[in-house]
């Protein structure tokens, strides 16, 4: 089982517009869609999708819509209870797959939520292959929270915890690497605007045009104790670095339709195939397929196996540890 822990989710309202984005001017939409969200929801719905056991860990009451959608979508979760309704996001997609995002904040979890959360992730771990933590932390929560959460997991399960990925963005990435943080994640995945900040190596749109500088800067942190670090960069694919090498992955080209949601995807296409057995690069190429895949559908739509191209993805080995054996 694949469990997902996703602190500050989302009902996601999708507007599509017939023609560019015009600020100040009233547009007619083409199309809306309303979908729970928020990334650990969203590598679990892709999870649920390919026919793998997954549980979404979330706050929000029981009547909330988005748990509401949740359950006609079929996606097994676990709520913690909170008095006040989660976020609404709006995301505005333009024809050429330009997209606009608005987020809320989300409501404020009090200490009890917050120690409640953990303790459910603790307790559904136990029998889980990986633990995702995914996304924005709400307001006034500490920053270092992912970062405690990992070690708490740890240090409560020994050797029966399972794999932790982190999937997150400015203060919580910046603190799982902070001085006397000696517990990190098993996989993490920025992209290359939050690699760039985190190693302050190169420039987000210089690692989306240089595997071999994305890979570099990815193996510092996998010096540092990570075990792997899965960076997507957008329409030039995605960077694995592991322990045991490099690759970079890219897909033949696509019609963009929007953004939102691809890096999730991708996400759960590693999972899936790293819980199947596969070795890194093919668990990277499923990575590339599925971001690939959602980057093509509408709004934050999520893949199906059925939708994928695998065959469009091409693998290169940039780089290989040798080992040797006594």
């Amino acid at each position: 089982m694949i469990v997902t822990l996703t602190m500050n989710p989302a009902l996601d309202k999708t507007i599509e517009l017939g023609a560019a984005l015009a600020h100040g001017d009233v547009q007619r939409s083409r199309g809306s869609h309303i979908q729970a969200a928020g990334k650990g929801v969203n590598v679990s719905r892709a999870i649920a999708q390919a026919g793998v056991k997954t549980l979404a860990v979330l706050p929000g009451a029981g009547t909330d819509p988005l748990l509401r959608q949740l359950i006609l979508d079929d996606v097994d979760h676990r709520s913690v209870h909170i008095d006040h309704l989660l976020r609404t996001n709006i995301t505005i997609t333009d024809p050429d797959g330009t997209t606009t995002k608005i987020n809320e904040q989300g409501p404020v979890l009090n200490s009890a939520v917050l120690e409640e959360l953990v303790r459910v992730v603790v307790e559904v771990s136990r029998t889980a292959t990986w633990l995702v933590l995914a996304g924005s932390l709400p307001p006034g929560v500490d920053p270092g929270f992912y970062a405690d959460l990992v070690a708490t997991v740890r240090a409560a399960l020994g050797d029966a915890a399972p794999k932790i990925a982190v999937d997150t963005s400015e203060a919580p990435l910046r603190a799982l690497f902070a001085d006397g943080v000696d517990t990190l994640p098993d996989l993490i995945k920025p992209n290359a605007e939050e690699l760039a900040e985190l190693t302050g190596q190169g420039t987000g749109p210089g690692f989306e045009d240089s595997p071999t500088a994305t890979a570099a800067a990815a193996q510092a942190l996998v010096d540092r104790g990570v075990g792997a670090v899965l960076a997507t960069l957008g329409a030039g694919g995605a960077v694995l670095v592991t322990a045991e090498g490099a690759w970079t992955a890219s897909h033949a080209p696509i019609v963009p339709r929007s953004t939102v949601g691809a890096g999730d995807s991708a996400l759960a296409g590693y999972l899936l195939a790293d819980v199947a057995g596969y070795s890194p690069a093919h668990c990277l190429s499923c990575a590339v397929a599925y971001g690939s895949a959602a980057a093509s559908l509408p709004g934050s739509a999520i893949p199906t196996p059925n939708q994928l191209a695998p065959d469009a993805v091409t693998v290169a080995e940039l780089s290989k540890t040798s080992r040797t054996t006594s």
